[in-house]
This record gives C-alpha cells, sequence and structure tokens, in this order.
C-alpha cells in the first residue's frame, strides 16, 4: 500500500513539474524550465515531451552543454529523432566554432547542416571567411535582415576563454550570447 501511494505522489510530482515547466516556457522563462527540469531530468528520462520542453529551454536560455542528455535520449519518435538532429547540430556547432577562433581551426572546408538559431548563423558566417588571419573580432551581417549584424569575439578569461556572440539592432544590442 506505501508503494502505491509513493508511486501515485511520484506521478502526481512529475505531472506538476511538466505543467509548471510548460507555464514558464509559455512565459518566455527559459532559465528556469531548464534549471527547473535539470533538476527532475532523473525522474522523466522516458518522457520525451518533457526532454523536449527541458532541451528547449536550455537552449533558448544558451545552456547548450545541456543538450548533451536530451541529444541521447530522444529517440523514440519521428519528431523527438528530428529535435535531437537540431540540437546536435546546433551543439558541433558551437563546437567547431569555439575550436576555429581559439585553435585557429579552418572551418571553410565543411559542409555542415544548419539551422535558424543564432549560434548557426554565426557559424555559417564564420565559415564562409576562408582561411585567414586570426582577429580579435568579427562582425557580421545578416544575410536575411540587413539591419541585423553580429559581433563574435573571445572574452579571455585566466582559466578558459568564453565565446561571445553579441546581436545588434542597428546599433542597439539585443542580445549577448556567451558559450564555452
Amino acid at each position: 500500500m506505501k508503494i502505491l501511494l509513493l508511486i501515485f505522489i511520484c506521478i502526481s510530482l512529475n505531472a506538476d513539474i511538466k505543467k509548471k515547466m510548460f507555464n514558464l516556457y509559455q512565459n518566455e522563462k527559459y532559465e528556469k524550465v531548464c534549471n527547473l527540469g535539470y533538476n527532475a531530468l532523473d525522474l522523466n528520462a522516458k518522457d520525451e515531451e518533457y526532454i523536449s520542453l527541458y532541451a528547449f529551454a536550455c537552449l533558448k536560455s544558451d545552456y547548450i552543454d545541456r543538450l548533451n542528455i536530451p541529444i541521447s535520449l530522444l529517440k523514440y519518435s519521428k519528431e523527438s529523432r528530428s529535435n535531437a538532429a537540431y540540437f546536435s547540430v546546433i551543439l558541433m556547432q558551437k563546437k567547431l566554432l569555439y575550436h576555429a577562433l581559439v585553435d585557429g581551426y579552418d572551418l571553410s572546408k565543411l559542409k555542415l547542416p544548419t539551422t535558424n538559431y543564432i549560434l548557426s548563423k554565426v557559424f555559417d558566417l564564420y565559415s564562409k571567411i576562408g582561411k585567414h588571419e586570426n582577429r580579435s573580432v568579427y562582425l557580421f551581417d545578416d544575410k536575411d535582415n540587413p539591419k541585423v549584424t553580429y559581433k563574435l569575439y573571445l572574452e579571455n578569461d585566466k582559466k578558459l576563454s568564453k565565446m561571445v556572440i553579441e546581436e545588434y539592432y542597428d546599433t542597439i544590442t539585443i542580445q549577448r550570447h556567451v558559450y564555452w
């Protein structure tokens, strides 16, 4: 009897977490959704809706490294596999762009799928530069909107440099994305 009660409580809590995450997501509280989802991921490892909600929230809050687990868990439905592929492309582009900026790796010979996510846009623009001398700052114009520009640079730290993408509309900063 105690086991059934415990199972019922766990199921109720998981349903409440998913509902709370969905409400926060709709209110654009992506970082909260990502953190809440991260804390209960073990309990919901079989719920692909939960995992996708968690992963998209992490993506929108620039916690891209948290996509590793959802990429491996999203495999049972067509939509889930599509989401996993989408997250994989973005994670790979982040790693390759960071490698290029820090280590001078040439991306121009790579032909990869792309997405509409800001990191993918900047990756595509950077890879079109071809082999070049490293710069401290890269400026790119958005190919779809001439008023949008991106500034890419490394923010150096004692231990680990961070890759920064600043997004501008005209001269106004829209968003700042930091990755490592």
